[in-house]
């Protein structure tokens, strides 16, 4: 008896493992070998692959492969998951970018051609302008590190006019598809009525998603970019700037809280803004909704609605916006919201009310500084939470928010190079941006990592360092003209220059057609003095990074610039003092031509100057490297073919970085020179009184050209229109020696010589 139990035990052990076998269980170890090799895209007479990166830690728990969600999930919601944009999910920069596309020819974009027939809206060619605009872009996908689809992906809920059909097919029949490896993807609006999923309603593969509204669950850090929502409205260069204007202490407004949006009576994001009603007491917590919205309305509409329509339409959205503290930005049908930016721009301090939302840019800017993170199940608690804060947090909060929405959400193209910089970070690690340089002004978009690693290289983060800049310069002057005479005004130059006690070196660049001259010929000075010529002989090489420029200071010199000892160093201890601005002594201005609506440039006498030309100016050496790697190509063609203008660009961005004026030094006394123009063309000294040039100068010569003011009118003009806006800063300050022209014995002076000039 004990034997048949023995056997039918047996029997049925042997069942079960060949049933294990059949139904794939269980896998012989040969066979799993040969799986996973094949799986990987293994094949013998391929060498191993080498992997540059280090193995990174295990992915999160995929609860998709778990029995128990298998049991609960029907076949057709699994096929739709595998089919959706969570398809590579699992995607990291080291499984799913191909870094050696970047190291051949460095971080280069390229945008697909428009395919004929095609429609692209308002916002997504927007985006792609500005990626063509950009440093970024190739229009040879040979050379491209990233690819981006000229098919607009931005609006794919079904319902939208703007949706694009067969998308999937389209994509899939691109020939440098891939399988999406080395794409970014931009997308605003995912999924549709009723539950307004994620999907994008195509296969992503490998690719990178720049998404607004997207969630924690299925953000892939350090792979995917969370972007805000923005209207079609939202400029695509420029923008406007904030509207906290003055710092007022306490910096209480009318309101503390408030918001003004949409109810949604069924449906997906209904929950919170159905209860803000609770905390509504129409004084300083002003939280108004409506449900009057949609074709069926009234159909849905509860016991509320009139109540709530009647309150909503007595108070206005911008005079609230403006007048309170915090701005209250709950999820809507989607987790990003409009309210986001609009609170942004008016200093409003965002409390956010939208669980599992990756904020915007959540990767390199630290949200706690400029928002209040809320939880939609505590939304009883948030006004005491918002009483709660001390004044000068909220200032903190509020000067915060106006940096962030200037350095990365004003424009269309600042969101769209804030991704591709982030990216540039992940592919040039050793090279990344600290998060202090993301998060303190002037922002990552204007702090280029390719210059230095370190934050004391940068004129911007001395006051936080608590360092100070080398207390030498470098001069560089342009020279243009050829070396003949041993009178001639840069000769002296160089002996006055030469004589300071802060001059380390000076380089002289030699951007005439004729050969240089001996090394007799110059005259002896106690520092080096360097000669290179210049590349390509254009205006623009004087602003390039030289490696022989060794100093943080710069002192740009033309070669008919008439400076003396005194004047140079009085104006190198002023740069001292405010080492991120262009301190110097010519000063030009702007001005809005309402007749011609333009803007116009001129150099008459007023009380206000906008620009210090850096034919006698002092400013850091880091410009020189934003000048020749942050500044398009086609501003830089404009400046050398009519070799004029370098002046006023490097204006341009010095002010568009920094938001302040540059700095104007003591004026001379008077000025002796002689203006020799053309025939027919006289000079009025009165108009032009602050010309710094020697008698019979090339540069007077080009003053008196009316072709060459001409050209400046244009270039200002052009300028504008790549920055997006007038970046320009008017100022009425002029730094002055301590007793200057003051009646007391001349030997209190320090800088005593300049009023002699």
């Amino acid at each position: 008896m004990q034997a048949k139990k023995r056997y039918l035990i047996l029997l049925s052990a042997g069942a079960s493992l060949v049933l294990l076998f059949y139904l794939g269980g269980v896998e012989l170890p040969a066979a799993r070998s040969r799986h996973d090799r094949s799986r990987h895209g293994y094949r013998p007479d391929q060498p191993w692959p080498h992997f540059s990166d280090p193995l990174q830690p295990l992915l999160a728990w995929d609860h998709t492969d778990t029995e128990e969600y298998n049991l609960h999930v029907s076949p057709r919601q699994k096929r739709d998951v595998n089919t959706s944009v969570y398809k590579g999910k699992r995607c990291r920069m080291d499984s799913c970018f191909d870094f050696g596309l970047c190291q051949r020819n460095g971080f280069k974009v390229y945008v697909y051609p428009q395919q004929k027939g095609e429609k692209i809206s308002e916002s997504y060619q927007n985006i792609l302008s500005t990626i063509e605009g950009s440093r970024f872009y190739t229009s040879d996908p040979g050379q491209a590190c990233l690819f981006v689809l000229s098919l607009d992906t931005l609006d794919r809920d079904q319902l939208s006019p703007q949706y694009v059909h067969n998308l999937k097919t389209k994509i899939q029949n691109l020939p440098l598809w891939n399988d999406g490896r080395n794409h970014l993807i931009f997308n605003l609006y995912s999924g549709t009525w009723p539950d307004y999923t994620e999907d994008l309603g195509f296969d992503i593969g490998q690719a990178m998603l720049a998404k607004a509204s997207i969630s924690t669950e299925n953000f892939r850090a350090n792979f995917d970019v969370s972007i805000p929502l923005f209207s079609k409205e939202h400029p695509r260069t420029g923008g406007d700037r904030g509207f906290l204007k003055y710092n007022s202490i306490p910096p209480f407004r009318k309101y503390m809280l408030v918001f003004k949006g949409k109810r949604y009576l069924t449906g997906i994001g209904s929950d919170t803004r159905n209860a803000l009603y609770h905390v509504h007491n129409a004084e300083d917590v002003v939280l108004l909704t409506t449900c009057k919205h949609g074709k069926d309305w009234q159909k849905h509409k509860d016991a509320r609605c009139d109540k709530d329509n009647a309150e909503y339409d007595k108070y206005d959205y911008k005079e609230m916006l403006h007048n309170s503290t915090f701005c209250l930005v709950p999820r809507g049908r989607r987790l990003g919201s409009f309210r986001f930016l609009e609170a942004l721009q008016a200093a409003c301090v965002p409390v956010m009310l939208s669980n599992g939302w990756a904020l915007p840019f959540s990767e390199i800017i630290d949200w706690n500084t400029a928002a209040v993170i809320g939880d939609e199940r505590l939304l009883l608690q948030i006004p005491t939470t918002v009483r709660s804060i001390h004044q000068d947090k909220i200032l903190s909060l509020r000067q915060q928010t106006q940096f962030l929405w200037e350095a990365y959400f004003s424009s269309v193209e600042k969101i769209v190079l804030t991704t591709l910089e982030i990216i540039q970070d992940r592919v040039q690690e050793h090279g990344s941006r600290s998060s202090l340089m993301w998060n303190s002004h002037p922002g990552g978009l204007f702090t280029l990592p390719q210059y230095s690693a370190y934050l004391g290289d940068f004129p911007f983060f001395y006051a936080t360092l608590g360092i100070k800049p080398l207390p030498k310069f470098t001069a560089v002057i342009h020279a243009v003209s050829p070396l003949v005479s041993q009178s001639q005004p840069i000769l002296k130059l160089l002996v006055s220059v030469g004589k300071s006690q802060y001059c380390a070196q000076i380089v002289v660049l030699w951007n005439c057609d004729k050969p240089l001259p001996a090394k007799h010929r110059w005259p002896a000075t106690s520092v080096p003095v360097i000669v290179i010529e210049g590349e390509n002989k254009v205006m623009s090489s004087r602003f390039l990074p030289y490696d022989t420029i060794v100093t943080d200071a710069v002192l740009s010199l033309d070669e008919d610039t008439v400076l003396s000892t005194t004047e140079v160093d009085f104006a190198f201890t002023v740069w001292q003092s405010f080492p991120e601005r262009i301190v110097g002594y010519p000063a030009r201005s702007h001005f809005w031509d309402s007749n011609k609506e333009r803007w116009g440039y001129t150099s008459k006498w007023t009380n206000d100057y906008s620009m210090v030309l850096t034919g006698a100016a002092i400013y850091h050496r880091y410009y020189h490297h934003l000048y020749t790697n942050y500044l398009p190509t086609s501003l830089k063609s404009m400046v050398d073919q009519l070799a004029n203008c370098e002046d006023i660009l490097m204006n341009f961005l010095v002010s568009a970085v920094t938001k302040l004026p540059p700095i104007k030094v003591t004026q001379k006394k008077q000025y002796k020179e002689t203006m020799m123009g053309q025939v027919g063309v006289s000079i009025n000294l009165k108009t032009f009184p602050n010309l710094l040039f020697s008698s019979g100068s090339s540069r007077a010569s080009r003053w008196a050209d009316p072709d060459h003011f001409a050209q400046r009118q244009t270039c200002m003009n052009k300028f504008a229109s790549w920055f997006g806006a007038m970046p320009l800063v008017h100022s009425q300050m002029r730094l002055d020696p301590v007793l200057f022209k003051d009646q007391v014995s001349i030997l209190r002076k320090k800088y005593r010589d300049i009023e002699r000039l």
